[in-house]
């Protein structure tokens, strides 16, 4: 009886080791080791294409997305939404477009350069802009439709542009700006280097320029919001990582830099 037992055991222990090497067997094949997915690799340059009001947040959160990427460079170009949209519709190789405004990636989707759906990741909207210390004392979006001030405003075909027009619109204001700029960075300048009295602009790029202007906010402001949509394309050189670089930018953790510079939750 003795030797029985001892053979009995001996062959459940070898049952059980070999059920064992088998699970081992099976998780090393699925590439898991607890049950979830390895994460998939990417690597290579992805190219985004961004809206010129995205330039701090999108020019930080690359190196964070390349800090947890190694294998990938982002090579972000920014510039007028409706140029961007232009350059894409035309052909020019992309990874991702990031618009200021939704007719802009609308103009995109169209095309059909769009791959899936785009999704709006913030907002923003317009606060006037002036030199630091306000020499043409502007008071209000009023002023932007007297003669005296020297006026900045994005041109018309561009997000920002499109949006001041609103405003005035609402507001039953007809501006009379000394000269219009192509994006909201050319606008900016404008005032940092104190050849206008006032501008238009993101609420984001007066936060941004720091103390080299001032902004003054205006209660018309909320009645015009800008949304920014998001979307890998369709001919993406990249499309892993264009597909890994959206994802990124909807997430919380890219939320914490949208939120320190500025930007609304959708």
């Amino acid at each position: 009886m003795t030797t029985l037992r001892i053979l009995t055991a001996g062959l459940a222990a070898i049952a059980l080791v070999a059920g064992l090497a088998a699970c081992d067997s099976e998780d090393s094949a699925s590439g898991t080791a607890s049950g979830s997915a390895a994460p998939a690799q990417i690597s290579g340059t992805v190219t985004v294409f961004a809206a010129a009001s995205l330039t701090e947040t999108f020019t930080e959160l690359g190196h964070q997305f390349e800090a947890a990427h190694p294998g990938v460079k982002v090579v972000n170009s920014f510039g007028a939404s409706s140029t961007l949209a232009q350059q894409i519709d035309q052909g020019a190789p992309a990874d991702v477009f990031a618009s200021a405004a939704p007719a802009n990636m609308r103009q995109v989707v169209d095309a059909g350069a769009v791959q899936g759906q785009p999704a709006t990741f913030v907002d923003n909207r317009l606060e006037i802009a002036v030199p630091k210390g306000n020499p043409g004392h502007i008071t209000g979006l009023a002023d932007f439709g007297k003669a005296e001030p020297r006026i900045a405003l994005c041109a018309e075909q561009v997000p920002c542009g499109a949006a001041a027009k609103q405003v005035f619109q609402l507001s039953g204001i007809t501006p009379q700006p000394d000269t219009r700029e192509q994006d909201v960075k050319a606008v900016l300048t404008k005032v940092t280097l104190d050849e206008v009295d006032a501008a238009l602009v993101y609420r984001t790029d007066v936060q941004a320029a720091g103390d080299k202007v001032q902004g003054l906010d205006f209660p018309e402001s909320s009645k015009v919001i800008n949304t920014y949509p998001i979307a890998p394309l369709a001919k993406a050189p990249n499309a892993a990582a264009a597909a890994a670089f959206v994802d990124f930018i909807k997430s919380a953790q890219a939320k914490q830099v949208f939120a320190k510079a500025g930007f609304e939750t959708p």
